[in-house]
């Protein structure tokens, strides 16, 4: 089973102050295997943590360690993501949502670790529901 890393459980277990720490440390231990994740995860992650007056490097060392890995070269998938964007443009998706949302259509099983309501409005390969793990699933 493929784990796909959204922003906000990673934001969670980094900042200990977080509402969703206990449940994201949870997560994350459950899992072996590298977390997948995209680009634009990881800038999110990056820009919320200093926000927040973390140190972003911290998220950048779980990629380094191999905890997190990149799944998807937005240049090699651009024109499906630019396909999920227009048929988001109601929610509106981000481009990490819909990098994300891309991901659960390529690794197969999957399933989506988010604090992210949207994605159980998002639909893979048109109308198969999204596999998450969430606090509200």
């Amino acid at each position: 089973m493929n784990l796909i890393l959204d922003t906000g459980p990673w934001v969670a277990l980094l900042c200990r102050s977080d509402n969703h720490h206990t449940w994201a440390r949870e997560q994350f231990s459950r899992h072996t295997g590298p977390l997948l994740t995209c680009e634009a995860v990881v800038a999110e992650t990056c820009f919320l943590l200093a926000r927040q007056g973390f140190n972003p490097a911290s998220a950048l060392a779980f990629l380094e360690r191999g905890v997190v890995r990149i799944g998807l070269p937005l240049g090699e998938q651009i024109a499906s993501v630019r396909a999920l964007f227009e048929r988001y443009d109601n929610v509106p998706a981000s481009l990490a949502d819909a990098c994300l949302l891309r991901m659960s259509e390529l690794f197969e099983p999957c399933r989506v670790l988010t604090l992210d309501r949207d994605f159980h409005i998002y639909r893979r390969h048109g109308r198969k529901v999204v596999p998450v793990i969430s606090p509200w699933s």
